[in-house]
């Protein structure tokens, strides 16, 4: 669970963006969006090989 305690005199728009930064890091948003629909298994390993392949052609491209 993700919290932020508020100090004396901290402006509430500074503790959300704390909360903010903190709540994006944790990963909880993706995880969530990852669990809210059923991927099947082959779809999962197909989509893993594409961004291997993405993934090498950018590195072969960067080097040249």
């Amino acid at each position: 669970m993700v919290g932020v305690v508020v100090q004396e005199n901290e402006p509430i728009d500074r503790a959300l963006r704390r909360f903010k930064k903190k709540y994006e890091r944790s990963g909880i948003l993706k995880e969530f969006k990852k669990r809210t629909y059923f991927t099947k298994p082959s779809v999962r390993k197909r989509m893993k090989r594409v961004k291997a392949i993405r993934r090498s052609q950018k590195l072969a491209s960067e080097l040249g």
